[in-house]
């Protein structure tokens, strides 16, 4: 009798936690969603997609409103959606323990803002990726502009316009290696402020400081471009102190080893 009634309370205790659970399950899910914690990262000051900005995109496309329910989040959609967005690199969302959650995103860093022959405009960022320029920011970075005949395209991936091997008629690929280096090169990148492609290939590279021009010529891989720079960084830091800003009107690095100048 005494093992029957034993079995009879545990079985009733089993029961009763199981109903706790349930209840306090479904009173957790009838919750009102929160606000997400949004926390955004950028590399620099060149954020191109704020917090205001992404709840409304959510918003828009239903993933979020202010009256949603707990359970009626859907995570991994909302991590897909975000995670397609141009400027964004990396996601994550996260649910928390009843109507809160979370999430923390890694912008993309522009480099280059290019104006191509067709009239588009879009940036190029750190990763070889093209982003479209947004109508509500504006980043500041080396431009490009001139005979630059590719199109957006977001596809492009930074694994074909870093690889010199593959035969392509793409200034995209140059583009980068030049802005590349001078993004991440502290004296070309307070010296230099825009570039401009010739019809014959080579790029000018225009100063922010002095009137003279720098005629870099192709950019073919990234020995070329850091040969070249190297040699006009040296030029800068040796021979322009002693010669003067204003004194030539022409510097040109296309040809290897070699740093020819034209006075005015």
């Amino acid at each position: 009798m005494k093992i029957w009634l034993f079995r009879i309370f545990w079985l009733l205790l089993a029961i009763g936690v199981v109903v706790v659970f349930y209840f306090a399950n479904a009173s957790e899910q009838e919750k009102v969603l929160e606000v997400p914690k949004i926390s955004i990262h950028a590399a620099d000051e060149n954020a191109f997609l704020t917090k205001p900005e992404l709840l409304a995109r959510l918003q828009l496309r239903k993933l979020f409103r202010r009256d949603m329910q707990a359970d009626e989040l859907n995570v991994h959609r909302i991590e897909r959606t975000i995670a397609a967005m141009a400027e964004v690199k990396n996601v994550d969302v996260f649910k928390h323990l009843g109507a809160s959650w979370e999430i923390k995103l890694e912008l993309r860093k522009p480099i280059a803002r290019i104006f191509n022959m067709k009239g588009q405009s879009y940036y190029l960022d750190q990763d070889g990726f093209m982003m479209y320029r947004s109508a509500l920011h504006t980043a500041r970075t080396l431009v490009f502009s001139g005979y630059i005949p590719d199109p957006y395209n977001p596809r492009l991936h930074c694994d074909f316009i870093n690889n010199s091997n593959l035969k392509s008629s793409q200034k995209i690929g140059q583009i980068y290696r030049i802005s590349n280096y001078v993004c991440n090169d502290p004296l070309m990148h307070k010296l230099i402020g825009q570039v401009y492609l010739e019809p014959d290939g080579d790029f000018i590279l225009i100063p922010l400081l002095g009137e003279q021009q720098i005629v870099f010529g192709p950019a073919r891989s990234t020995e070329e471009v850091s040969d070249k720079f190297e040699r006009l960084s040296h030029f800068y830091k040796e021979a322009l102190p002693h010669e003067g800003w204003n004194k030539y009107k022409e510097i040109s690095v296309k040809y290897e080893g070699q740093i020819v100048c034209r006075k005015k």
